[in-house]
């Protein structure tokens, strides 16, 4: 699907980059803000499974390679050059997320209050991963609002985060090793 021969093209000295239908626009175009924080967000859950093993990593890596496809999907916008052929996340890959997170839920206890980024190494950088997907999801939303995005993009992104989230706190000795705010506890 992606051959690469090159690694730099010159194209983007002056500011801009092509879409995945060829347009070019500004580099610091919404859409392109937006998938490129789901690179981000991919690059964080890199470091993060450094950490994990057995099955949250194979999750994890699953979730990588999703996060190509949504970027993939951002970067060839709906109704214009190639957008006929281009990849776009799925309802399946959304019912994958939901089924992980029902999964690792299950084992958990209910939460008392909000839970403090942190605990254990993997949960640290997953709570890091979990906030720049939060972003992204902001940046797909405000990119919805001023342009044709598939729904299901903005679904995963939402979904991806509550995924991070029980993931940390399964990482974190199901839940065990959490660390919980305490509303006004230094005032």
């Amino acid at each position: 699907m992606v051959r690469l021969t090159r690694i730099y093209t010159r194209g983007g000295d002056a500011g801009q980059t092509s879409l995945g239908g060829g347009r070019r626009v500004a580099k610091h175009d919404l859409r392109v803000e937006a998938f490129g924080t789901v690179d981000e967000a991919n690059a964080a859950i890199g470091l993060a499974r450094l950490e994990a093993e057995g099955e949250a990593d194979e999750m994890l890596a699953r979730i990588q390679n999703d996060l190509f496809d949504l970027g993939a999907d951002l970067c060839t916008p709906e109704g214009g050059a190639r957008a006929d052929q281009a990849l776009r996340v799925s309802q399946a890959q959304v019912r994958r997320l939901e089924a992980e997170i029902d999964g690792l839920n299950a084992s958990l206890a209910p939460l008392d209050s909000f839970v403090l980024p942190g605990g254990s190494e993997a949960a640290a950088r997953l709570h890091v991963a979990r906030t720049v997907v939060r972003r992204a999801e902001r940046l797909i939303a405000a990119l919805g609002e001023r342009e044709s995005v598939n729904a299901d993009a903005l679904v995963y992104a939402n979904r991806l985060s509550d995924h991070l989230f029980v993931l940390a706190r399964t990482l974190n000795e199901e839940g065990r090793r959490d660390v919980l705010w305490t509303p006004g506890a230094n005032r």
